[in-house]
C-alpha cells in the first residue's frame, strides 16, 4: 500500500498534541543544532594545534586526509565489553567499520567507550541500584566523546537496556550530526525461555537444586548475542528500527554470520553519505521528531515491549526538545493492536519473531493500517517504507528485498485485521496511589483485575524472606516500596517473579504494586510498576499498611486503595542514608538520587530542553 495511507485519527491527534505542547522547546532545540552545524567538515574550525592533536595517532594516509576538507571523519562510540554477552561481538566492529568508512571515502576514529551494565548479572544485587542512572552516565560519556569538534557523523555501538537510550540521548546533544545505531543481534535460541522460568519456580519452591537451576540458566544464556526474550534490550532494537536509526532489518540478525557482518559494514558505508559532505545529509536531531517518537510508542505497544520505555522514550524525546507524557502512551494504547507474542508474552523468542516476518512485516502492517507516520526521515532515506524491506546476501552482495506480506507463524506475529488483542500491551493506571504502568500482554484475562489485602515490604529481600518462611496463604497484593529513583535508583525487581508465580499457580490471586521497575519480563503477574509519586518523594504508597485493600484493575486503568483514606495517615518512613561502607559504588551516585526526576518524566538527572 502507498505511503500516503490515511493516518489513524488517534495517532494523528496524539502527534498534533505533542507537537503543540513541544512547539517552544522543539524550536529551541532545532535552533541550537542548526547553529552548531556548518558547511564542510567539523574539524575545519579547529586551530592547527587542536587538529594536530586530533590526528596525531592516525596512519600517515589518514593524516593527509584529515588535513584536507574533502573527507568526513566518523566517530565510533562503543559500549563493548566481553562480560556482557550482547556486547561481546562489538570487539571486532571498530576495525570492520573503519575499513568500511574508508571504502566509502571517509576516515573513522574510535572516539570513546561507554559503560555497559548487564542487568541480568546485577538482578537482586546492590549493583542494580546503579543501572538506571547508568543511562545518564552513558549519555554524558557519549557527549564527551563527540565534544572534540573532529567528527561529521557517529556510529553508535550498543544493544542493551540503558545503553541504547543513553547513546541516543548523548547523540541528540550533538543533533547536527548524523548517527546510525549499529546492533550485534540476538544469540541463537537455546533452552526455551518458558522452560527456564519453570525451573526458576521449581527452585523457588525447593523442588530443583542450585545445580539444576544453573544448568537451565546456562542453557538459555549460552553464547554471544542478546538474550532471546523480549525485554528491554530487544525492545531497543525494534524501536531503533521503527524510529529510523538502524538500517532496515538489522535488529535481529544473529552475531558472527555473513549477513550480520555485511550489515555492520553497510552501516559504515551509509554514515558517510549522511554527513554534510555526503549526498543525503540527515542529522539525527531531524530524524527524531514528534512523528518518530510516536512511531516508537506505537511499535512498543504493538509488540508488547518493555515497560522501561515508558521512561526511556520520554527521556529521548526530551533530549530532542519534545514533551512526551504518559497520557500519550495511554491514548495510543487504546488504538494500537497487539500484533506480536514474544516471550514473556508468549512461548516464542525473538529469533522466532524474526523468522515469522519480523520487523519488516510488523512495520508494513502498521503502515498499511495508518498506525505509523510514513513521511519521516530515516538513516535509510526519506520514508518509513524503506523498513518494509529485509536484508539478504546474494553472493557477497548485500541487497534489500520486500519483506513477508503474510505472517509465517500466526502464533507469533499477526496482521492488524486479526490481532492478539485490540489494544496495546501496556496500559497506564491512575487513582488513589498515583500513576503507574502495567504490562498486560503476558497477563491472562482473569488476572487483569485483582482486589486483595496489601502485604507491605520496603525491599524485595523482605518479601522473599516472608515467602521462604511460608507467610503467604491467601490472596494479596505485594506492595514493594522505596524502590523509586530517589530512594535507591529504581532497581528492577525480577527476583520477585518466581515466588509470585508459585503463589499464583497455587490458586492465589496475587499482584504487585511498586515504585520500582520490572523491565519487559514481569510475565504473568499483574504488576503496577513505576508508581509515581514514589515513596521517597512523599507518594501515598508510603502510607499503605498491611491489610489495606488494594484494587488493581488493568481493564479500567485504575489503582485504588478501597475504603481507606490515606491522606490523613502519616507515611512510614525509611532511612535512605545507607551509602557509607557499602563498597558497591552506590555512594558515587548520591547526587543523582537527590536531583533525579520522577518516572513519568523519564527518571533522568540530565538538564534537557524541557
Amino acid at each position: 500500500m502507498s505511503v500516503n495511507t490515511v493516518l489513524h485519527p488517534i495517532v494523528a491527534e496524539v502527534t498534533e498534541r505533542i507537537a503543540a505542547r513541544s512547539a517552544e522547546t522543539r524550536e529551541a532545540y532545532l535552533s541550537r543544532i542548526q547553529a552548531a552545524a556548518q558547511a564542510g567538515p567539523t574539524r575545519s574550525s579547529l586551530g592547527c594545534a587542536n587538529l594536530a592533536h586530533g590526528f596525531a595517532a592516525c596512519a600517515p594516509a589518514e593524516k593527509i586526509e584529515l588535513r584536507g576538507a574533502a573527507k568526513p571523519d566518523i566517530a565510533i562510540v562503543s559500549a563493548y565489553n566481553d562480560m556482557l554477552s550482547a556486547h561481546q561481538p562489538f570487539e571486532t566492529y571498530p576495525a570492520v567499520l573503519k575499513r568500511a568508512v574508508s571504502e566509502a571515502g571517509g576516515v573513522a576514529q574510535f572516539a570513546g567507550g561507554v559503560p555497559a551494565m548487564c542487568d541480568g548479572i546485577t538482578q537482586g544485587r546492590a549493583g542494580m541500584e546503579l543501572s538506571l542512572f547508568s543511562r545518564d552516565v552513558i549519555a554524558m560519556a557519549t557527549a564527551v566523546a563527540l565534544a572534540h569538534d573532529m567528527f561529521d557523523g557517529v556510529l553508535l555501538l550498543g544493544v542493551c537496556d540503558k545503553i541504547v537510550p543513553g547513546l541516543v540521548i548523548g547523540a541528540l546533544s550533538f543533533g547536527h550530526l548524523p548517527a546510525i545505531l549499529v546492533p550485534a543481534g540476538p544469540m541463537t535460541s537455546g533452552l526455551p525461555n518458558a522452560t527456564k522460568s519453570l525451573t526458576r519456580q521449581l527452585y523457588a519452591e525447593g523442588k530443583a537444586s542450585r545445580q539444576q537451576l544453573l544448568d537451565a540458566e546456562a542453557a538459555a544464556y549460552h553464547s554471544a548475542g542478546t538474550c532471546t526474550f523480549y525485554g528491554t534490550a530487544n525492545t531497543n532494537q525494534l524501536l531503533m528500527e521503527i524510529m529510523g536509526l538502524h538500517l532496515p532489518g538489522a535488529s535481529f540478525v544473529n552475531p558472527d554470520t555473513d549477513l550480520r557482518n555485511a550489515l555492520t559494514a553497510a552501516a559504515g558505508h551509509r554514515i558517510t553519505q549522511l554527513t554534510t559532505l555526503g549526498e543525503f545529509h540527515t542529522p539525527i536531531g531531524e530524524i527524531i521528531d514528534e512523528r518518530a517518537i510516536v512511531n516508537g510508542v506505537v511499535g512498543l505497544l504493538a509488540s508488547g515491549g518493555s515497560t522501561n520505555h515508558t521512561m526511556h522514550l520520554v527521556a529521548i524525546a526530551a533530549a530532542a526538545g519534545i514533551r512526551l507524557t504518559w497520557d500519550d502512551f495511554d491514548a495510543l494504547s487504546a488504538a494500537v493492536p497487539l500484533l506480536a507474542r514474544i516471550y514473556p508474552n508468549g512461548p516464542a523468542d525473538v529469533n522466532h519473531f524474526h523468522a515469522a516476518g519480523g520487523t519488516a512485516f510488523l512495520i508494513s502492517e502498521l503502515l498499511d493500517a495508518g498506525m505509523l507516520h510514513g513521511d519521516v526521515r530515516t538513516v535509510a532515506g526519506v520514508g518509513l517504507h524503506h523498513y518494509r524491506q529485509e536484508p539478504v546476501l546474494v553472493g557477497d552482495e548485500l541487497l534489500w528485498r520486500s519483506g513477508a506480506t503474510k505472517s509465517l507463524d500466526g502464533d507469533v506475529l499477526r496482521q492488524v485485521s486479526h490481532p492478539f488483542a485490540p489494544d496495546g500491551g501496556l496500559r497506564m493506571l491512575s487513582g488513589g496511589l498515583g500513576r503507574a504502568v502495567v504490562k498486560t500482554s503476558a497477563v491472562r484475562a482473569e488476572h487483569l483485575l485483582t482486589e486483595a489485602p496489601a502485604r507491605v515490604f520496603d525491599d524485595q529481600a523482605e518479601f522473599l524472606a516472608a515467602f521462604e518462611a511460608g507467610e503467604f496463604s491467601g490472596d494479596f497484593v505485594a506492595v514493594i516500596r522505596y524502590q523509586g529513583p530517589r530512594a535507591n535508583g529504581m532497581p528492577e525487581l525480577h527476583k520477585l517473579i518466581p515466588a509470585l508465580g508459585v503463589l499464583q499457580d497455587r490458586g492465589h490471586r496475587v499482584a504487585l504494586v511498586t515504585d520500582g521497575r520490572m523491565s519487559g519480563a514481569s510475565g504473568k503477574i499483574p504488576a503496577a510498576i513505576h508508581v509515581t509519586p514514589e515513596a521517597a518523594a512523599g507518594g501515598l504508597i508510603a502510607r499503605v499498611r498491611d491489610g489495606d485493600v488494594i484494587r488493581l484493575d488493568a481493564t479500567t486503568g485504575s489503582l485504588e486503595v478501597i475504603g481507606t483514606d490515606l491522606s490523613g495517615r502519616e507515611s512510614t518512613e525509611k532511612s535512605l542514608d545507607s551509602d557509607a561502607g557499602t563498597g558497591t559504588g552506590r555512594e558515587l551516585f548520591a547526587a543523582f538520587r537527590r536531583v533525579v526526576g520522577p518516572a513519568d518524566s523519564g527518571a533522568s538527572v540530565l538538564t534537557v530542553a524541557v
